[in-house]
């Protein structure tokens, strides 16, 4: 333990002397209280200190102690369901101890360690065991197996493996290393540091859809498991909504949601929602499969810069289980800043707007930590960790310099526009500007698990919406009645895309999800009734009689069928090619 003394305190940055032999990113535990903090940067003999809590009170010639080791997480049975703070302290325990706000200096671990949990081993004694082979299991929850791995870098025999009840501390196997007289006990706690990437055997390729149950995103923009995406979009176009959506619904086992500097009613509604909504695949609450990082707008911001970090650490845990893990990180704008601020306090070289120049290394390394792998053990299981990152520009900018650097490393980019959302346009995902490079890398699986013709009609549909974006101008200068039949018929179709497709009821128990065959099902609907309505276009059947068909107000109202029923869309399929015949065979009798 090395002992030193404060000798300048500015805002979250302390800086000390007297500390020889600390390394950058090492934990500091600072003044009087004991304020948790993080070595950022070593001057000579002076060491700077970022601290995770209010320094206000703080002052030169108070104690700063060393504790040996990096900023890291425990990895344990007792993470789901869980609701921390950016440095993994439990904030429902912190509440329980110290009431509604968080008393500086407390440290309550992150995993409890009273709770006994019933483990079954999966291994027996004189098995060879390596890094990542799973040795036991343990039922965290109703829908979470938890189980527990070999740690990286450790493997040999089996000398013993204990079936019970036990705490996280406690002993449940030991191995004998290689070439070693001495054993290795194991417990079910481990512990990583946030900055350093954990281990695998292979990364694969992206090819498998994350299905979300969002039409415009799952249809038109799709994520693959492993894959990465952000929503960029002004104050009040909906990017927290998206974000609360796709962690409800993502097709993922795990649901990591990290609130980086949101508003505390934002996460609290996160909070409250989780336990009362239902898994649409199990029936279960979703918070049974969802772990909370709570850094909000009020908590100390240094805390931010920790918090993405503790959030992929965890979830990198889980996908090394074999899970497909999904990282919802709202924003990684108020992140971004956080660096700026601990930036210029330390005074380094300022870059674009302020931004330290690290920001697009720091912003790749974040997303880097995504993908679909082999995890380590013998059994070649594979894993996914997804991350999916709102970006808060100032009045919605894409030039930001945060929407750039993020911009260069994800492949999904939902272009979220404040006009939309005005318009109750939800989600208010603008279909012209967003883009998915995942689409060629799902081709094979789409047309295989759902149907051949499927990014055929998905094509088609954007080919129709991009049309009317273009005729649009048109309209204003000569008038809707000055426009070909065709063109007619390109509108009608996008409103029909945009309206009974593109939109979605959050609320609507049907509408909030839609499985992916259903969504092909709607969108073949709607692409028949254009491709049939073009053919009596070519009979010189009056456009007016178009608007007319029955079978559009089912069309209109086919998003609330349920997934099961599907015989619907057979009859509205026959429905509308009999008014079709019909239409045509009275224009061929006049």
């Amino acid at each position: 333990m090395i002992k030193g003394k404060i000798v300048k305190v500015s805002g979250p940055l302390v800086v000390a002397e007297g500390l020889p032999g600390v390394k950058m990113y090492e934990v500091m535990r600072v003044g009087t209280p004991g304020l948790i903090g993080e070595v950022l940067e070593l001057k000579r003999n002076r060491v700077s200190i970022q601290v995770y809590e209010e320094t206000a009170g703080l002052g030169p010639g108070e104690p700063v102690v060393s504790t040996g080791g990096p900023l890291s997480v425990e990895l344990a049975p007792g993470l789901i369901s869980s609701i921390y703070d950016g440095i993994q302290r439990p904030l429902d325990k912190i509440r329980e101890k110290a009431g509604n706000y968080i008393t500086r200096g407390l440290y309550i671990p992150g995993i409890d360690r009273e709770k006994r949990w019933k483990f079954k081993p999966l291994v027996k004694k004189g098995d060879k065991v390596i890094s990542g082979d799973i040795i036991g299991e343990v039922q965290e929850t109703t829908l979470i197996t938890h189980k527990i791995m070999v740690p990286p870098e450790v493997e040999g025999e089996v000398v013993e493996i204990r079936k019970g009840e036990f705490k996280v501390e406690d002993t449940i196997a030991r191995i004998r290393p290689s070439h070693s007289r001495s054993t290795v006990s194991l417990s079910m706690l481990q512990r990583w540091p946030v900055r350093q990437e954990r281990p695998y055997k292979e990364k694969l390729p992206p090819t498998l859809p994350l299905y979300t149950g969002t039409r415009v995103i799952d249809t038109f923009f799709p994520i693959t498991k492993g894959g990465t995406a952000c929503i960029p979009g002004p104050f009040g176009s909906g990017k927290t909504v998206v974000l609360h959506q796709l962690a409800k619904w993502a097709d993922a086992d795990i649901i990591i949601y990290v609130g980086c500097g949101e508003r505390g009613n934002e996460m609290c509604d996160v909070l409250m929602e989780m336990p009362r909504l239902k898994d649409p695949r199990t029936g279960e609450p979703l918070m049974k499969r969802t772990v909370l990082i709570a850094n909000t707008s009020n908590m100390p911001v240094a805390a931010r810069e920790a918090s993405v970090y503790t959030g992929a650490t965890i979830g990198e845990y889980f996908r090394d289980m074999g899970y497909k893990v999904a990282i919802m990180a709202d924003s990684t704008s108020r992140w971004a800043e956080a660096m700026r601020e601990m930036s210029g306090r330390l005074e380094e070289m300022p870059g674009e707007e302020g931004y330290p120049a690290y920001l697009a290394a720091r912003v790749a390394g974040f997303y880097e930590r995504s993908g679909r792998v082999i995890c380590q053990g013998q059994d070649q299981r594979e894993g996914s960790l997804s991350i999916i990152g709102a970006v808060s520009p100032p009045g919605g900018d894409l030039s930001d310099p945060v929407v750039q650097a993020t911009l260069r490393m994800v492949k999904v980019f939902w272009s979220l526009e404040d006009k939309l959302a005005y318009q109750r346009h939800f989600p208010a995902i603008n279909w012209l500007n967003s883009y998915s490079l995942y689409l060629d890398n799902i081709e094979e699986y789409l047309s295989k698990e759902v149907a051949k013709d499927y990014l055929q009609l998905r094509s088609e549909a954007m080919r129709i919406l991009q049309e009317e974006a273009s005729l649009e101008e048109l309209v204003r200068l000569v008038g809707l009645e000055a426009l070909s039949p065709e063109d007619r018929l390109i509108l009608e179709t996008a409103k029909s895309i945009r309206e009974d497709f593109l939109h979605q009821h959050a609320f609507d128990p049907q509408d909030a999800y839609t499985g992916i065959k259903k969504q092909y099902r709607m969108l073949k609907v709607i692409i028949k009734l254009f491709r049939l309505s073009q053919e009596l276009l070519k009979e010189d059947v009056e456009f007016s009689k178009l608007l007319k068909l029955k079978v559009k107000e089912k069309i209109s109202r086919m998003k609330f069928i349920d997934e099961k029923e599907k015989e619907k869309f057979d009859l509205i399929e026959e429905e509308m090619t009999r008014e079709i015949e019909e239409k045509r065979s009275s224009e061929t009798k006049i």
